[in-house]
């Protein structure tokens, strides 16, 4: 008999339609796929067709199932979720034992692509080069130390899925990578080809450093102006983990103080800050409205990652993005 699946999401696909060009398609092929998308709002109305569901593929949206869900799923066995954070949703799904797929590993790709598009950029002093031409309107804009991308020392925190996919990338250019993981082990060090070093020295010794922090509890505020102040002249700080990881006070105390300093942040807390707070005034502030992730076209291959592991879970192979109760707890 056919392994019976259905779609859940619940997102206006504007930025992409993650089971598109082709996808859906393919689920039909592998699958007796219900016809239509499910969602919090229309749940009750599927309820009949739901009772014989083995499988769903979800992506944004996906709701947190309770007692009166599962009661009326009761032959599901695995969730597929084309998309990141599980957060919101995975408990349930872990304590009743149904198999949890997410493709966060995919989702770390675009992230470490645009920050190897910062740090390349910071490397060669582009930012504080095109607000202080801004400011005199000559080339005398320039005239400062700028290191370039020979040589020089990158920062990571954090070797997580993001982390450790940037550093693949940063393999490609001439420098030098440190990084502060406290899980990272020596052989684990040895590689990634990164020299392990504490959380202060990152800030002291790099040009740019990147914050990959996983989104814990325990991870809250640890980056504070004791950091930022030990930034070299000229360095760059660029934020993709979480705001929260960041004591924003600090930070802007010290970019107020040293105009030098470059801070890039692609997430704050709250977001958006608020209207009166000075990320929004300083100059040698960037704030993007959380761009980081998968956009666009790039949607489908978060699809494309769960559907191969619908297809391992199928051949009873081992998986490569199940989330477990182990794996959940470290998630950011």
């Amino acid at each position: 008999m056919r392994t019976k699946s259905v779609i859940f999401h619940d997102y206006p696909p504007d930025d992409g339609d993650v089971f598109g060009q082709g996808r859906r398609e393919r689920i039909g092929e592998l699958t007796e796929l219900y016809p239509d998308v499910i969602n919090a709002g229309n749940f009750e109305d599927h309820v009949a067709a739901l009772s014989e569901v083995d499988v769903i593929f979800a992506t944004w949206g996906m709701p947190r199932f309770t007692d009166r869900h599962f009661s009326q799923m009761p032959k599901l066995k695995a969730v597929f979720y084309a998309a990141g954070n599980v957060k919101a949703f995975a408990e349930p799904l872990i304590q009743r034992d149904v198999t949890l797929v997410s493709a966060w590993g995919i989702n770390a790709i675009p992230v470490s692509e645009m920050c190897l598009s910062q740090i390349l950029l910071s490397l060669r002093g582009y930012f504080r080069a095109v607000r202080r031409y801004d400011e005199i309107k000559t080339h005398e804009a320039k005239v400062f130390r700028r290191s370039g991308v020979f040589g020089e020392t990158v920062g990571l925190i954090g070797l997580g899925k993001i982390g450790a996919r940037l550093r693949t990338l940063l393999a490609n250019y001439s420098v030098k990578v440190i990084a502060y993981d406290p899980f990272l082990t020596p052989e684990r060090a040895k590689a990634l080809d990164v020299e392990s070093v504490s959380l202060r020295q990152v800030f002291e010794r790099s040009l740019v450093v990147s914050n990959h922090i996983p989104d814990l509890e325990s991870t809250q505020q640890v980056l504070t102006a004791a950091h930022f102040g030990a930034m070299r002249d000229g360095a760059t700080f660029i934020n993709t983990g979480r705001g929260a990881q960041v004591v924003e006070p600090d930070l802007i105390q010290v970019l107020s103080d040293r105009p030098d300093l470059t801070a890039l942040l692609d997430v704050t807390s709250p977001e958006p800050p608020p209207k009166d707070s000075a990320l929004w005034t300083l100059p040698n502030v960037i704030i993007s409205p959380h761009v980081g992730g998968t956009i666009g076209d790039e949607v489908v291959r978060l699809a494309d990652c769960v559907i191969e592991e619908f297809e391992r879970w199928s051949a009873g192979q081992p998986l490569e993005y199940e989330v477990t109760s182990e794996v959940l707890a470290t998630m950011g």
